[in-house]
């Protein structure tokens, strides 16, 4: 399976929204967003989609920071593979190709969060060598 990787410009973003909108059940707008991802894209944020040939069939985002603790990193976000592709072992090509690129940008680390519930990505992401070194805690205004 030959996969490709595009990145998708802040004036493209609503083009992959249907598969954000999916991943988040649909719980925000468009509109919000839209808003989000706008401001996300000035701020050390990428975009990117997975094709099979012609067809999009993923999207994920990386944020790209430094960290006290772990150095240069890159974080993968949102990643989302349409239900009829998965199982394929496309995701460990994605990370793949996700490892690969974060090391060309002098990365050292790669970290990134996973809903409490999202066992499948759990058992992933630890498959990857991924440890889990915390919890991250959310507080809204």
């Amino acid at each position: 399976m030959n996969l490709a990787f595009h990145k998708i410009l802040k004036e493209d973003f609503p083009d992959v929204l249907p598969f954000i909108q999916k991943l988040m059940n649909n719980q925000f707008t468009n509109e919000v967003l839209i808003e989000r991802f706008e401001e996300m894209f000035d701020q050390n944020y990428e975009c990117w989609g997975v094709y099979l040939g012609e067809k999009r069939i993923g999207v994920f985002g990386l944020w790209f920071m430094t960290r006290h603790y772990a150095g240069r990193s890159c974080e993968p976000d949102h990643v989302y593979i349409d239900d009829d592709y998965r199982g394929n072992g496309i995701g460990k090509k994605v990370f793949a190709w996700i490892y690969e690129y974060a090391k060309s940008k002098g990365c050292e680390t790669s970290e990134l969060n996973s809903y409490v519930s999202n066992y499948p990505s759990h058992k992933f992401y630890l498959n990857e060598n991924y440890e889990i070194l915390g919890y991250h805690f959310v507080k809204k205004f």
